[in-house]
């Protein structure tokens, strides 16, 4: 077992490895009529900008990005400045450089990469995929004894922050960071995907599809570990498979089929405020241009928010999003499941938790309150303030940096649910109704409880669990995502995850006291 698991480690790690390479390597040269039908489809009509190019890298051949990168960006801001400076708004060109290197990169890569995509697509994703499940399945099948789950997790690199982890953190934040502020580096990427993304929706890959692939790919390879791991508890089986259905079918495929058949590009799953961009000018207007089928997606989008989603937490609590349906909450209970237990239970975590993810869905309803006054309006300022530096500052620190770098990236070193913990504003929104007015609730027997902690271990919202469950009350968080992983590892069975009427639940910060016989009897037992 010992032997699989270290070769799968080794197969792993070569893929790992090319696949990280791959950024810095390629040849590139644009020639003429790429270059003209690149300045066609992106309606270039900076005449700067386009005599730069033709100048210094039209014809040209250029040794990796690296080399590529700083030329496009420096013709772009010098044209930027220029047409700014003499009022000519018109000419102005909004693509960032970034995505403008990428545009060329793409247009213009030659060489082995891009000739050999199935060939590299097995030396990394193939190798990635078969390394990983090598030292999955070993690992799981030796760790796996039922109900009881922390033998040895702190002693193993991949799950104690040991080195694997942080291996696995560097790549997750350099992954990020390629994605959101320098996707010509993903250029690369893009070729090993070509096929699969041309078969999709018809159109060469970008670097998000990149993104949407690797997530499936990803979260397939963990549920692997997941339905291994928790094979004795079928809610765990059915919850895993359920993120996954809408993690491939709704997020990935449907969107992607949808372009294909000359439609907008939309997550029917994805709800607002998670969806922070759902009523941005750029997106209401694409909508309403696309006929009925973007008028359905534009009412099914309020109607999922402000119907849907407190009718479904009233009767199934947060977990019918958080646990079952979401992307977000998805990767989290796959990749992020081996990190779990690194997850903050300390008091000033808590403290933090309850400022943070509100002030994040504060500014979210503030900045869309601002961009559909603007929008109906019809005016860029609210207050003196610019509507769109609103929506660029949340769209960086918020969308970019807090829900992709450090709400993913972060999983290895704190705990599977940092962005969900501390910043998504959905999770923040199903919160209120979840602890004020739903059914759902976790339901303990303090009279069972042995106090072995697995449950507070495991949990990956950092609520002490086992602190509730001695107590004999029921657990009533608005941080709950109702993963029930605490009732899975528990070896006495004292934690049921149940949806009742609202008389049945017992308020957490309340004792138990009273003229209930039951809850006499349990008070007594203590």
């Amino acid at each position: 077992m010992k032997t699989i698991k270290n070769i799968g480690l080794v197969i792993f790690l070569i893929g790992l490895a090319i696949f990280t390479a791959l950024p810095l390597l390629g040849t590139y040269q644009i020639n003429q009529a790429a270059f003209d039908e690149l300045i066609s489809e992106k309606r270039i009509k900076s005449e700067l900008f386009i005599e730069d190019l033709q100048k210094n890298v039209v014809g040209q051949e250029f040794q990796g990005m690296q080399s590529l990168s700083p030329l496009v960006g420096n013709a772009l801001d010098n044209a930027n400045a220029a047409h700014v400076k003499n009022k000519e708004y018109k000419k102005k060109i909004y693509t960032s450089s970034s995505d403008m290197a990428a545009a060329i990169g793409k247009k213009s890569s030659s060489g082995f990469i891009a000739e050999n995509k199935g060939l590299m697509w097995l030396l990394t994703f193939g190798l990635g995929i078969i390394g990983a499940l090598l030292f999955i399945i070993p690992n799981v099948v030796l760790l796996g004894k039922k109900g009881i789950k922390n033998d040895g997790i702190y002693h193993e690199s991949s799950t104690n922050q040991g080195w694997i982890a942080w291996l696995v953190f560097i790549f997750l934040v350099g992954f990020y960071l390629i994605l959101y502020f320098k996707s010509e580096y993903a250029v690369n990427w893009t070729y090993l995907v070509d096929p699969i993304s041309e078969g999709l929706s018809g159109n060469p890959a970008g670097h998000w599809f990149v993104y949407g692939f690797m997530y499936c790919v990803v979260m397939s390879v963990m549920a692997v570990r997941m339905y291994i791991k928790y094979r004795h508890n079928m809610y765990q089986m059915v919850r895993t498979t359920s993120v996954l259905f809408f993690q491939i079918v709704f997020a990935f495929l449907i969107p992607e089929i949808m372009v294909r058949l000359q439609m907008p590009y939309y997550d029917f799953k994805n709800a607002f405020p998670l969806d922070y961009d759902f009523f941005f000018q750029w997106n209401l207007k694409s909508l309403l241009n696309s006929g009925g089928i973007g008028l359905f997606i534009l009412v099914w989008g309020v109607a999922l928010t402000l119907i849907v989603v407190p009718v479904m937490v009233y009767f199934f609590g947060k977990r019918w999003y958080c646990s079952w349906v979401c992307g977000c909450g998805g990767l989290a209970e796959t990749l992020g499941d081996p990190y779990r237990q690194h997850s903050s239970k300390s008091l000033f975590s808590w403290k933090v938790e309850r400022w943070l993810i509100h002030g994040v869905l504060v500014f979210a309803v503030v900045m869309t309150g601002m961009t559909l006054y603007s929008f109906f309006a019809e005016t860029g300022t609210v207050w003196g303030i610019k509507t769109q530096s609103i929506q660029n500052t949340y769209s960086l620190a918020i969308g970019s940096v807090f829900a992709g770098v450090i709400g993913t990236g972060f999983y290895p070193i704190f705990g599977n649910r940092v962005w969900c913990r501390f910043g998504c504003p959905l999770a923040a929104y199903l919160g209120f109704v979840q602890r004020f007015k739903s059914r759902f609730r976790i339901t303990t027997n303090g009279g069972q409880c042995i106090s072995c902690g697995n449950c507070s271990t495991y949990c990956e919202q950092g609520i002490d669990v086992r602190a509730y469950a001695q107590k004999g009350e029921n657990i009533v968080r608005s941080s709950c995502v109702g993963c029930g992983v605490c009732s899975a590892v528990c070896p006495r069975g004292v934690l049921k995850l149940e949806n009742g009427p609202e008389a049945g639940r017992i308020n957490p910060t309340q004792v138990l006291l009273g003229n209930d016989v039951d809850l006499m009897e349990l008070v007594n037992k203590k």
